[in-house]
């Protein structure tokens, strides 16, 4: 990919993330709620960095276009029957929705994937709490795939060995 379309991708990704009501300081507060009790001296800059690195990789962009572009069409009931009921309404037992996700945090290891779940089960206040309680639109790909960016970036953190472990 040349320069110029990986730059053009690049925005593409953060614009579509901001249209859906997303910002990078959201993630990146997520990536401090489950990284704080662990590392000392993390900064809100320093998760917002990991997670644009995270946002360049190509496989996480695919990923977020993908579950963007399903809610998307859920928002304008362009899905058919009964795939329309199952992402509209983010039927627990589909689960398509984490599986994309976990195309984010495999990238990033074993780290990456316990704190995916952790969020997921969770929902914590912030974004999480917002994406799962906005009945304006259809966030049934977009809450997992905030968590699986969050998630990575924690990883990333942890594995470049940025910031001193808490000690216990």
């Amino acid at each position: 990919m040349r320069t110029e379309d990986r730059i053009k991708t690049d925005q593409i990704v953060l614009d579509k993330l901001a249209e859906r009501g997303v910002t990078i300081r959201e993630i990146a507060e997520l990536v401090i709620f489950t990284q704080e009790r662990h590392t000392d001296g993390l900064t809100i800059e320093a998760c917002e960095s990991n997670v644009l690195s995270v946002l360049r990789k190509r496989e996480v962009q695919n990923a977020v276009m993908t579950g963007i572009q399903l809610d998307e069409l859920a928002d304008k009931k362009l899905l058919c029957e009964p795939l329309q009921t199952m992402v509209e309404t983010d039927m627990g037992m589909y689960g398509i929705d984490e599986i994309l996700a976990l195309s984010i945090v495999n990238v990033y290891g074993s780290i990456a994937i316990t704190n995916f779940g952790y969020l997921d089960v969770l929902k914590p206040e912030g974004v999480m709490k917002k994406l799962n309680q906005d009945k304006s639109q259809c966030n049934c790909f977009l809450d997992d795939i905030v968590a699986a960016i969050a998630a990575a970036a924690a990883s990333r953190i942890v594995h470049n060995g940025e910031f001193a472990k808490k000690k216990p």
